[in-house]
């Protein structure tokens, strides 16, 4: 009699989750990146609230975006929401945070913020002390998990409802693969992008800064460029 050592196929790792009942609630969400990303989930059929320092501000943002998104302020949207996504400006981002540990607890934190500087050279890459903004964001939500992603995407394009499709993939940093998996499947959910894993949140500076180099492509070439990975 013999026998055959099994061992069990690897994972697929585009085998995905089905995320398509998620709440997403998208902090800054009244700001032109914030704004654009609710758009394209809430058109792609996700359940959308944005959030807003002001309630109201929130509400008729949400009413122009259309598609069934609401709009609150920012703690009742991060109590709201199984996935946060955090679009606020680089030099509101610890104190938004700071205010909504308790409200974002247990959540998924995705943080897309880009911390740059900008003079007369153009933009230029700032170097938190946590190592990243999303670094940051881990640091001060010890009771969350926060992945990092949507960092390279255009504003315009996400904005500008004659454009179907977004060509771009979405790079993905965190500690967990399932909180990644999520992550990438949302990423899928637009039309044209594509989620793909590139590493733990130490490495998510060089991914941050990376925007600094887009946007001097931007401006040489008049152009709203992404990203694409090859031989994927």
């Amino acid at each position: 009699m013999t026998t055959t050592d099994s061992k069990p196929a690897p994972k697929d790792p585009w085998d995905l989750p089905d995320v398509s009942g998620l709440v997403v609630g998208v902090l800054g969400g009244t700001g032109d990146q914030g704004r654009g990303l609710a758009y394209r989930f809430a058109k792609a059929g996700q359940k959308v609230i944005i959030g807003s320092r002001a309630a109201e501000r929130a509400r008729d943002v949400a009413a122009e975006i259309g598609h069934g998104v609401e709009g609150a302020d920012n703690a009742e949207t991060a109590r709201r929401s199984d996935v946060v996504i955090v679009a606020v400006p680089w030099d509101g981002h610890a104190k938004t945070l700071e205010s909504l540990r308790e409200e974002l607890r247990g959540k998924l934190v995705v943080d897309c913020v880009n911390p740059l500087g900008f003079d007369k050279k153009g933009a230029y890459a700032l170097k938190p002390e946590e190592g990243s903004a999303a670094e940051q964001a881990a640091a001060l939500l010890p009771d969350s998990r926060v992945a990092a992603a949507f960092h390279h995407l255009s504003a315009v394009l996400l904005k500008d409802t004659s454009v179907e499709e977004i060509d771009t993939d979405v790079m993905v940093l965190g500690e967990e693969r399932a909180d990644v998996e999520i992550v990438q499947a949302l990423a899928g959910r637009i039309a044209g992008m594509r989620g793909v894993f590139a590493g733990r949140l130490r490495n998510a500076h060089q991914v941050e800064s990376l925007v600094a180099n887009l946007i001097s492509v931007n401006r040489r070439y008049k152009a709203h460029a992404g990203l694409r990975v090859t031989d994927l």
